[in-house]
């Protein structure tokens, strides 16, 4: 995986669906995608030494995957009891971006929308993990996004399934 180059203008297309695998970090990406729920973790509130704690919401982290690949979806507010591992989600609209600094996640955002379309019958894949990719702006193109280091090839939050 190492030194892919991805131009961040391939991948915002707002009417056209990617596989987790072609996902490419950037916070304007407008991501449609389906993938089924492995695993959740515990709810978890903001924060407290949060500027905006008492306007942020509880959020959880979950594995997902497709079967091109996995990564981490950050859940928020509401969504947080609304999917459970096993649930199939069609994101609309969503973000692929850095979270609290470093951690990739794939999330809703804002304008964004998640949303059960089945259960249980899809085929899916748990490596590569895309949210365990390191990625640094391309020197030959300030729009692209080159992959620099893949930091593992599970996710190192939730332990694989095996």
């Amino acid at each position: 995986m190492p030194n892919t180059k991805v131009s961040q203008a391939d991948t915002a297309g707002v009417s056209r669906t990617v596989k987790l695998k072609d996902l490419v970090p950037a916070p304007t990406n407008t991501v449609n995608t389906t993938f089924i729920v492995l695993d959740k973790a515990a709810p978890r509130p903001p924060p407290p030494h949060h500027p905006q704690a008492r306007e942020a919401a509880t959020t959880c982290l979950a594995l997902v995957a497709d079967e091109t690949a996995a990564a981490h979806f950050l859940l928020w507010g509401g969504e947080c009891g609304a999917f459970e591992p096993g649930d199939i989600v069609r994101l609309t609209g969503g973000v692929f971006s850095c979270h609290r600094g470093s951690s990739l996640v794939l999330r809703a955002g804002r304008r964004g929308r998640a949303e059960k379309v089945g259960e249980f019958t899809m085929r899916f894949v748990e490596t590569p993990n895309v949210s365990e990719v390191r990625w640094r702006t391309d020197p030959g193109d300030p729009q692209g996004m080159v992959q620099e280091a893949v930091l593992s090839p599970y996710s190192r939050v939730f332990k694989p399934m095996r």
